[in-house]
């Protein structure tokens, strides 16, 4: 007989739930949430399992590895699809939740997500605590301006290497003030720091992975778009086409049809929102005056003419994201050739 799984996890625990192919529950538990827990839970004689599945979570990337390497067929599923299913049951628990998911995995109502590579989750936590810390910088040095501000004292616009001598220039003559500023100003100096040296990490990564360097060699793409794009593409064969990219990242209208009614809004915002805001930025910068012409410049800019700078950032940020995964998928550097004129 078959049978099917479901998991709902919580951070200290997790529901499971097993079915049989008629819909018949056999077992049903509350375990530790820990890969060897569940495979403990799961281990019966003479069962064969189909399906077992998992919400795609905080945890989910971590148990579905261990799960997969103890031989079960894990599927991570799409958690808005899920949540839509789940929200016809009357009452929520964790019990009916990983009933919900059992049924799901029975009868095939169900949409997989991809769970990214090891190598991938890597890079993914080194950008992380890169922009976390640069967050953090940031933070710090918008409180000492508030707080000077209070008492007359303007920092103005300062590079990032003349800011500790121009706070304590102001703050010269007040050990008051001094006393409130300076551990801050501490605090600033050694999260810079640690900023530097996981850039420096990134950078080193990046001159090591050929499929950075060869993403670089678009307009606009840098290091660090170069990477998260990598981290959030993962694999490029798991998109069959390339234009499907956009949509995935959510870049693409949202659209509410029905009847005689068509209309398209804002984008949808799905997906990856890092990536998202990232490939915004090298839309940014590719459409600058001083940029490097090119053709997808120029088209940028007849959009800009036409619909204004916004759309125009979006539509690059779009087309930037599918041209990313051709030239990884071709193995082929931008084309500068075709460098039209506005």
């Amino acid at each position: 007989m078959d049978y099917f799984v479901g998991l709902d996890v919580s951070v200290r625990t997790t529901s499971v739930c097993v079915m049989t192919e008629t819909g018949r529950i056999v077992q049903e538990g509350k375990v530790e949430s820990e890969p060897e827990a569940l495979i403990q839970f799961l281990d019966v004689p003479g069962r064969r399992y189909i399906r077992v599945g998992v919400e795609a979570g905080p945890l989910c990337q971590w148990l579905y590895a261990g799960l997969a390497k103890a031989g079960l067929p894990v599927i991570c599923i799409e958690t808005r699809h899920a949540q839509a299913v789940l929200k016809a049951q009357i009452n929520k628990t964790d019990r009916n939740d990983a009933r919900g998911i059992a049924q799901m995995m029975r009868v095939g109502l169900y949409r997989p997500v991809h769970v990214k590579t090891l190598a991938s989750q890597q890079i993914r936590a080194l950008l992380n605590g890169r922009r976390f810390l640069q967050a953090r910088i940031l933070d710090v040095e918008n409180s000492i301006r508030g707080l000077l501000r209070n008492f007359g004292m303007k920092v103005g616009v300062i590079s990032r290497a003349r800011y500790d001598a121009r706070i304590r220039e102001l703050i010269d003559g007040d050990p008051t003030l001094a006393a409130v500023i300076e551990p801050m100003l501490i605090v600033r100096r050694v999260t810079r720091e640690q900023f530097a040296a996981l850039h420096r990490k990134m950078l080193e990564l990046v001159r090591a992975d050929e499929d950075c360097r060869l993403l670089m060699s678009a307009p606009g793409v840098g290091p660090v778009v170069a990477m998260t794009y990598r981290a959030a593409i993962d694999e490029p064969a798991r998109f069959q086409r390339s234009r499907a990219v956009g949509a995935h990242f959510g870049l693409v209208p949202r659209t509410h049809q029905s009847g005689e009614i068509d209309r398209r809004g804002r984008i949808s915002k799905n997906g990856d929102e890092t990536l998202r805001s990232t490939l915004f930025e090298a839309a940014l910068v590719l459409l600058r005056p001083n940029s490097k012409p090119s053709a997808l410049k120029a088209w940028g800019l007849r959009i800009a003419k036409r619909r204004g700078m916004s759309r125009a950032m979006v539509a690059v940020a779009r087309k930037l994201a599918v041209i990313l995964h051709r030239m990884w998928i071709d193995r082929t550097e931008f084309c500068w050739k075709a460098e039209a004129t506005v």
